[in-house]
């Protein structure tokens, strides 16, 4: 089991851990400074003070001080995480529709964040890695468009690493975002800043273009796909990377929530225990 774990990060640096680690769908513990929001059927707010935001990636959000065993605040399976850097603070909601709510864990510093892979679920498959996904395109390119051609992974930039970068057949820079599961706004904003981030380098009559690859994507992210002039390819990550396991859990599983980091938003967040059963 690989933990990934950052001490002191920048908000930014937290930032992209955060969306790293809603990708992977890993467990994620935030430990820092915040302040507490929530808004739904009620509202509630708690004071800055030094607390543990916990993000599970069924959508379950927990916020934990050092005192008894229930959460201070919290939000149910089924809600969706997001994260985005605004007013000097790093902005984590937990948004759930139905009914409205929204819990907003606003840090105003991070002294830990750590994410780690799960296990206990019931009938997990893994529908094959990002990095088996990005061999089967860098081994047929053509699964992307006719006559792209693959220069370079990890390709490092101003807004951190492109997965793979090329050129099209007319010899355009292009920036391919992979994903191995059904995305949100957070990935289309991620191909936003790393085309942005080639643009400073080459000068704007590069044309750039930005190819988000997946197996599908919400319809807010083709909205803002189409509405940017990015495109999106379909594809699944190969087939005979699939593992299952099967594993005796407590308690009944949902299926992951899309969870992404769209931008934020000023909808406040934080809650007591609340009555699940209306």
């Amino acid at each position: 089991m690989t933990v990934s774990t950052v001490h002191q990060p920048t908000h930014r640096e937290a930032l992209w851990e955060l969306e790293a680690a809603f990708d992977r769908g890993d467990l994620i513990t935030v430990f820092g400074c915040c302040t507490v929001d929530y808004d739904g059927r009620a509202a509630s707010t708690l004071g800055l003070g030094r607390r543990l935001l916990v993000l599970k990636p069924d959508g379950t959000a927990l916020v934990h001080t050092d005192q008894q065993q229930q959460p201070v605040n919290w939000q149910p399976p089924g809600s969706e995480h997001h994260a985005a850097v605004r007013d000097g603070r790093l902005r984590v909601r937990s948004v759930r529709s139905s009914p409205d709510e929204t819990l907003l864990v606003a840090f105003e510093s991070v002294e830990q964040l750590s994410a780690m892979p799960v296990s206990g679920r019931r009938d997990l498959s893994l529908t094959g890695s990002e990095a088996d996904l990005r061999e089967f395109l860098l081994d047929t390119p053509a699964a992307i468009e006719a006559g792209f051609e693959p220069l370079a992974t990890e390709r490092p930039t101003d807004a951190g690493p492109i997965d793979i970068f090329g050129r099209d057949s007319e010899g355009r820079p292009v920036v391919v975002e992979l994903k191995r599961r059904r995305v949100g706004p957070s990935a289309v904003g991620q191909l936003q800043r790393y085309v942005a981030a080639i643009d400073r380098e080459t000068g704007e009559s590069a044309d750039v273009r930005g190819i988000l690859v997946a197996p599908s994507v919400t319809d807010r992210a083709a909205s803002l796909l189409a509405d940017d002039g990015l495109a999106f390819v379909a594809v699944e990550p190969p087939s005979d990377s699939v593992s299952a396991a099967s594993t005796p859990a407590d308690g009944a599983d949902s299926d992951d929530a899309v969870t992404d980091t769209a931008d934020d938003t000023d909808d406040p967040a934080a809650t007591p225990p609340r009555d699940e059963s209306g």
